[in-house]
């Protein structure tokens, strides 16, 4: 969930700090691990990795899905896309490739339009640090279809914005988004999913729009936990840096961010996790134990 950290208890500035909200209202930057819903625990997760300036989507994100500190290789941290180098790590050591070299089953759940297979495979590698992570998997990406058959989600999982544009797809609520990705998670042993419309609403400052977003989110988180059997599944939630919990600035920040996880495995996990150059160790260590 991109650009979601912990900000302060303060409503005019901070969207999570909600009287309807029971998930995403009830922390704050400084908080420790605590626990949350449904057997659930927070655990405030550092995302500037030890170096200076702010915080940002292309070194986070690569670092969230190859457990390798990338700002700190780089020296910096880097927004947008991967860069050469980043994408070199993600070809080696994608989460979602090593996943499968242990012979499991990933996927990355999101949809992509049709624009995207028809651009040349050396293109499709200089897009987002999701999409290179799967490429580097060789495992097949959703399509619009998928939607259809209500197999996969989009990245505005109301799908919504694909509406406007013009697609002939339902438009679902967060509750059938939720029970689409809980179904299609018994295909696999992993799945993937990545949201960013948080950290676009944060870029806005809007701060309705922005309470909007976060309930939206809620209501997804909910339906999933409530529908997935957590006896049996592991939910993690975690994101790449701060943003939408501080509209007093356009940019990101160098807060703490969630890092939510509930079900099996999660008890051990709450105390593995410091920043987010742990998430993809701990995934791949609670696979390999069978949780």
């Amino acid at each position: 969930m991109d650009g979601l950290g912990l900000g302060q208890n303060d409503p005019e500035r901070n969207p999570c700090i909600q009287s309807d909200l029971h998930i995403l209202s009830c922390f704050e930057n400084g908080c420790g691990v605590r626990s949350v819903g449904k057997e659930g625990f927070l655990l405030p997760t550092d995302a500037t990795l030890g170096v200076e300036g702010l915080p940002q989507s292309a070194t986070g994100q690569t670092t969230i899905l190859s457990g390798i500190n990338c700002s700190k290789l780089l020296g910096r941290h880097l927004q947008g896309y991967p860069n050469g180098f980043l994408r070199d790590i993600l070809r080696k050591y994608s989460l979602l490739k090593q996943v499968k070299e242990l012979g499991f089953n990933p996927t990355f759940i999101n949809v992509y339009r049709p624009i995207f297979f028809s651009l040349k495979e050396e293109t499709k590698w200089h897009l987002s640090t999701t999409t290179v992570a799967t490429l580097s998997a060789d495992i097949p990406f959703f399509q619009i279809d998928d939607i259809r058959n209500r197999r996969s989600i989009y990245h505005d999982f109301t799908n919504e914005s694909l509406i406007k544009n013009g697609f002939e797809v339902p438009r679902f609520s967060p509750e059938e988004a939720a029970h689409i990705l809980v179904q299609t998670s018994k295909h696999y042993d992993l799945i993937l999913y990545e949201y960013f419309i948080t950290d676009q609403a944060g870029h806005s400052q809007d701060l309705e729009r922005s309470r909007e977003e976060i309930k939206k989110l809620e209501a997804l988180i909910i339906a999933i936990l409530n529908e997935c059997n957590l006896q049996k599944n592991l939910v993690i939630l975690t994101s790449d840096h701060g943003n939408i919990e501080d509209l007093s600035v356009k940019t990101h920040t160098r807060n703490k961010v969630m890092t939510l996880i509930w079900g099996n495995g999660a008890e051990k996990m709450k105390d593995c996790i410091q920043t987010i150059q742990d998430i993809t160790p701990v995934i791949l260590h609670t696979i390999k134990e069978g949780f």
